[in-house]
């Protein structure tokens, strides 16, 4: 199992990055959308060159599987890498709306307005120890940063060293092939660097996935200083599953497939993982059988690293011990990893210690619940506060399922029907994020095309010159961006 670097970075080194991502920023901001996704292309097609070298890397220093996982999550990253190229490419991101002079506006007339976004300046992103390549060194923060002209000093994930060295070598590479100033991008090792440069007045914003406890404490670095700044924190999650009576009764073997093999999913290790399922009692019996029988047959498999391992093994512990839950099936431990574990409480008990159970077990190990009524069903949704996802299995007349819709929608930034929540699409509509805890703010997502916004801060020109103005305000749209005039969307051809 993989050891968790301590090494640092000085004091020295990271304020020579700070100083020149302050430099780099005052360049990149007039560089060109198109500039900036010729950009990403280059470093989605040098990660693409080097998978031979990078997914053996991360193999060794994770333990996922090359096959499928390590391969298709480098290739996600490539595709999130051209995504968010295409997406600044044309312009729309900045969100361009000019309102024309008018004397006899209500209210006591109107100015010429012109507002646009701008990148917000340098972003520091902490790197996940679970994706090493989707949320990490290339990942989809560093992306959509670098995407809108923010520079990026990327905080590594101790989990996998060696390989957060050699993708930081080609992103660098890459960039100034392209031309982007030095400074655009840096790597930087060790927490105290990290919690140096969310402290620097230097930089603007910061991005972070992991636990709720370094989330939490980076976010209040964050808003401790004298000049706060976002942090965009994707935190913990425990995604509950809720299945009503109708679905169980005509489907609970599929269900129980599903669930098994999603919580499974690379050894649990997602924040998407569903760790809790809420079932009738009266199929819970026959589910839980066809678990336990199905959960034998389960390999033990490898955690990513020693800290993820120990934090696993504590939170199963708690939930273990508590006196309202049983346990339902667990394998035999192995040098490989531990083995998968289903635990068992009664939604009235669940009910009575919420705040106990409903708690993130990062790695193999999750919560069959089961409820005597609809009504306690529904109980138990609203006892939820903020969720990356919330699912529902129902049939298509089933009467609780609006209501469960309802309910989950206002706690949840994905709410899935008869689906599972392992797996993020990279997309336009994709919204990964929800209310805290699951993130520290819920109107922002770290996947898809929206994840721009989090970087990009507006201004509004008034009265001034056109000499003046940023080229995108200019009469005549001489870049021809999609903008809205006097409130009507006039889009490019």
């Amino acid at each position: 199992m993989t050891r968790v670097s301590d090494e640092d970075t000085t004091a020295r080194e990271l304020d020579a990055v700070l100083a020149a991502a302050s430099s780099a920023y005052e360049r990149l901001v007039d560089t060109s959308g198109e500039v900036r996704a010729r950009a990403l292309r280059r470093v989605a097609d040098a990660l693409d060159d080097a998978v031979g070298d990078l997914v053996p890397l991360a193999n060794d220093e994770t333990g996922l599987p090359v096959e499928p996982r390590l391969v298709g999550e480098l290739g996600r990253t490539t595709f999130q890498l051209r995504l968010l190229a295409e997406a600044v490419a044309d312009g729309g991101y900045l969100e361009v709306a000019l309102d024309s002079p008018d004397p006899h506006w209500p209210a006591g007339g109107r100015p010429d307005l012109r507002r646009m976004l701008r990148p917000i300046g340098p972003v520091v992103v902490f790197a996940a120890s679970n994706f090493p390549f989707a949320f990490s060194v290339a990942g989809g923060d560093t992306a959509a940063a670098l995407a809108v002209g923010c520079p990026v000093v990327l905080k590594a994930n101790p989990g996998h060293p060696r390989l957060s060295a050699a993708t930081a070598s080609l992103v660098s590479e890459a960039l100034g092939e392209v031309g982007l100033p030095e400074g655009t991008f840096a790597l930087v090792t060790g927490e105290e660097a990290g919690r140096a440069a969310v402290l620097d007045p230097r930089v603007m914003a910061g991005a972070f996935t992991g636990s709720n406890t370094a989330g939490r404490a980076l976010f209040d670095l964050a808003c401790s200083r004298p000049d706060p700044i976002p942090f965009y924190a994707e935190m913990g999650s425990v995604n509950p599953v809720l299945v009503t009576e109708a679905a169980a009764s005509s489907r609970a073997g599929e269900i129980a497939d599903g669930y098994l093999a999603s919580f499974t999913l690379g050894a649990g290790q997602f924040c998407t993982k569903p760790g809790l399922l809420f079932l009738p009692a009266a199929a819970g019996p026959a589910v839980e059988e066809r678990l336990v029988a199905a959960l034998a047959e389960r390999p033990t498999a490898r955690l990513l690293n020693d800290r993820v391992a120990d934090g696993h093994a504590r939170t199963l512990s708690t939930l273990a011990g508590h006196p309202a839950t049983r346990l339902l099936a667990a394998g035999t431990d192995s040098a490989a990893g531990p083995a998968p574990t289903l635990l068992a409480v009664s939604a009235a008990d669940f009910l009575a210690h919420r705040s106990e159970l409903a708690v993130e077990c990062f790695g193999p190990t999750s919560i069959v619940v089961t409820y005597s009524g609809e009504d306690e069903l529904v109980a138990c949704a609203r006892t939820f506060t903020g969720e990356l996802t919330a699912t529902v299995h129902g049939e298509g007349e089933d009467p609780v399922a609006a209501v469960l819709l309802a309910e989950l929608s206002g706690r949840a930034g994905r709410v899935l029907w008869n689906g599972w929540p392992t797996g993020v699409a990279v997309t336009y509509a994709m919204h990964h994020g929800g209310p805290y805890p699951a993130t520290t703010s819920a109107a922002h997502t770290s996947v898809g095309t929206a994840s721009l916004r989090r970087f990009l801060r507006p201004v509004t020109y008034q009265n001034v010159p056109q000499h003046l103005l940023p080229t995108v305000l200019r009469d005549g749209n001489p870049l021809g961006v999609p903008r809205r005039v006097d409130g009507v969307l006039t889009p490019v051809d």
